[in-house]
Formats: C-alpha cells, sequence, structure tokens
C-alpha cells in the first residue's frame, strides 16, 4: 500500500472514531460548549446539524465584548449552507454569568429563525450559556 493510501486509510479510521454527539434536547449540547461558559467575551456560535440531530461542527460566528457582539444572519448561515446542514442550533454565552435573555437576544433570535426559514435551515434552539447554567428558547416555549 502507497503512502497516499496508508494516509487516506488512517483519516478513515480516525474519523470513525470520532464519536457522534446526537441532540435530541438541549442539555445534549452543553457538555461541548462548556469552554464557552467560561469565556470572559461575548461569543456567537452556530451549530450546524444533520437531519439526524448530529453534530456536524461547531463555528464560532463572532467575538465581542464583554457584554455584547455583532451577528448578522449572513454571517450565521454561511458555515451552516457550507455544510450541508439541515437544521442550526444558536449559542451565545453571557459572561456576566446571567442567563436572561434581554431584549436583543429576543430580537436576534426571531430574525434568524425567519432568515433560516427563508433559506431552508430550521433553528431549532438558541442558547444562552453561563457558569450558572443554560436558557433554552425551545424549552422555555419562545421560538
Amino acid at each position: 500500500m502507497d503512502t497516499k493510501m496508508k494516509l487516506l486509510h488512517q483519516l478513515q479510521q480516525l474519523e470513525a472514531a470520532e464519536p457522534t454527539v446526537r441532540i435530541s434536547c438541549p442539555c445534549d449540547i452543553i457538555p461541548s460548549l462548556s469552554k464557552y461558559m467560561y469565556a470572559k467575551v461575548e461569543f456567537f456560535l452556530c451549530v450546524t446539524l444533520d437531519g439526524a440531530h448530529n453534530i456536524i461542527q461547531i463555528h464560532e460566528i463572532t467575538k465581542g465584548l464583554v457584554n455584547r457582539t455583532m451577528v448578522h444572519p449572513r454571517e450565521v448561515f454561511r458555515p451552516a449552507i457550507a455544510d450541508n446542514a439541515v437544521s442550526v442550533i444558536l449559542v451565545h454565552n453571557h459572561p456576566s454569568g446571567s442567563i436572561v435573555a434581554s431584549t436583543e437576544d429576543n430580537d436576534i433570535t426571531e430574525r434568524l429563525k425567519k432568515a433560516g426559514e427563508i433559506i431552508g435551515i430550521a433553528v431549532l434552539d438558541h442558547l444562552i450559556i453561563s457558569t450558572c447554567g443554560y436558557y433554552s428558547y425551545l424549552e422555555s416555549n419562545k421560538l
């Protein structure tokens, strides 16, 4: 077997060894986001999912200030389209520790949900995470 074939075989084995994280409820994704819960600045993330709700990838969309970050639908859905995602879960952290959704959080959630409907990528949830836990728009019936 030549070197190229050996390398390809090794990569296939590594991919097969990667555990698939299937999301059936918001709490399933929290372990994959733990590093952002302790971040000192705000991050906005887009978690892309396949048709079986397996995580394809977690994308950092923006990195902001201690209490704010800018978010635009174009930037959020670009990696979802590239990943051939069927759906996404939106996530951002609150460095303050609060998991209370702000008016701005509510507005961007609605805006991104509408954008997702237009392009055919469902927004399944928007999570706010911090060291105090998480808030789920889905679990709170606000999505």
